[in-house]
C-alpha cells in the first residue's frame, strides 16, 4: 500500500497532507501507520515554518458512504444484525473522520512546537487503528464501510475553524470529540447487552485512547491561550458562540473528562439532563 518513493513526501507535514488527500479508507489507515512508523524511526524531517497549500481536494473521501444531514442517518433496533451493523458503521465513520481531523491538524498549522506535530501524528495513528478495528468487525457482521449513509458534522466543524488553530483546538477535540467520552460507555453497554463483546472490547480501546486525544486538545488549547494572553474559560465561551458549537447535553462522563484535563470549573458549567 505504500506509494512509490518518488511520490511519497519525506517531510512530516507534507506527508500528513498527502494522506489526508487519499480517498481510500484502508489505504489511508495503512499510510498513517507507516507514516507514524517512519517518524518514530527518525526517517522524517519536520519543517514547521512553511505554510503549505492543499493542491487536491481535502479530505480525501471514498464514493461511499453517502454523506447526509444528521437527521437523515437512520437508527435501527440493536436486536437485529442490521441495526447493530448500522451502529458499528456510524462509529467506523467517526473514526475515519477522526483520522482526517488529526492529519489536518498536522499539515495546516505552521509555527508550532515539534511536540504539537508529534502529538497529532500519534492521534492520527491511534484513530487509524480504531478505524481498522471497527471496519474489520463490521465485516464479520456481513457489511463493509460505505454500506450505510453517514453524516459529516465533525469535519464541518473542522472546516469552519480552519483559519484559527485556537478555535480548532477549542471546538473539535475539546467539544465535538469530547462528546465521545460521554457517549461511548452507554453504547458499549448496549453492545455488551446484545452479546457483541468483540465490539465492546474495541470501544474499551477507543475510550482509553480518546481520553488522551481530548487531553492533547486541552493541552494545546491551554498553550495557545497562554501564548495569546487569553483567559481560557471566557475565550471558549466566545468561540463556542462565534462558531455555533453544539450545546453540551448530559449525561456526562465526568471521570473521563477529568482524566482528559478539563478543570473542575469547566465541569461545573456542564448541565446534566
Amino acid at each position: 500500500m505504500k506509494p512509490p518513493d518518488n511520490t511519497h513526501p519525506h517531510e512530516l507535514r507534507q506527508a500528513a497532507l498527502f494522506w489526508l488527500s487519499e480517498p481510500d479508507p484502508a489505504h489511508k489507515a495503512e499510510g498513517v501507520r507507516l507514516l507514524a512508523q517512519a517518524w518514530q524511526s527518525g526517517n522524517l524531517m519536520l519543517d514547521a515554518q512553511t505554510a503549505l497549500t492543499a493542491n487536491a481536494s481535502i479530505p480525501g473521501q471514498p464514493l461511499k458512504p453517502e454523506l447526509v444531514p444528521p437527521r437523515l442517518v437512520k437508527r435501527r433496533a440493536m436486536n437485529t444484525m442490521e441495526g447493530r451493523a448500522t451502529l458499528i458503521h456510524a462509529l467506523t465513520h467517526i473514526e475515519f473522520t477522526a483520522i482526517n481531523l488529526a492529519l489536518d491538524a498536522v499539515w495546516r498549522y505552521p509555527d508550532m512546537p515539534r511536540e504539537y506535530y508529534a502529538d497529532w501524528l500519534q492521534v492520527a495513528q491511534e484513530e487509524a487503528l480504531h478505524f481498522s478495528l471497527l471496519a474489520g468487525h463490521l465485516q464479520t457482521l456481513g457489511y463493509v464501510y460505505g454500506d450505510f449513509p453517514a453524516h459529516n458534522s465533525l469535519w464541518e466543524m473542522a472546516d469552519k475553524t480552519r483559519a484559527d488553530l485556537l478555535a480548532r483546538m477549542a471546538l473539535v477535540p475539546r467539544t465535538m470529540e469530547a462528546r465521545g467520552l460521554d457517549a461511548t460507555p452507554p453504547i458499549r453497554a448496549k453492545l455488551a447487552q446484545v452479546g457483541d463483546m468483540a465490539a465492546a472490547a474495541i470501544l474499551d480501546i477507543i475510550l482509553r485512547d480518546e481520553i488522551g486525544h481530548v487531553g492533547i486538545g486541552n493541552r494545546w488549547y491551554g498553550w495557545l491561550c497562554r501564548q495569546r494572553g487569553l483567559e481560557p474559560a471566557s475565550t471558549y465561551a466566545h468561540l463556542a458562540a462565534e462558531y455555533g458549537a453544539p450545546v453540551m447535553r448530559g449525561p456526562f462522563n465526568l471521570a473521563a473528562r477529568r482524566a482528559a484535563g478539563f478543570s473542575e470549573g469547566e465541569l461545573a458549567t456542564l448541565k446534566p439532563d
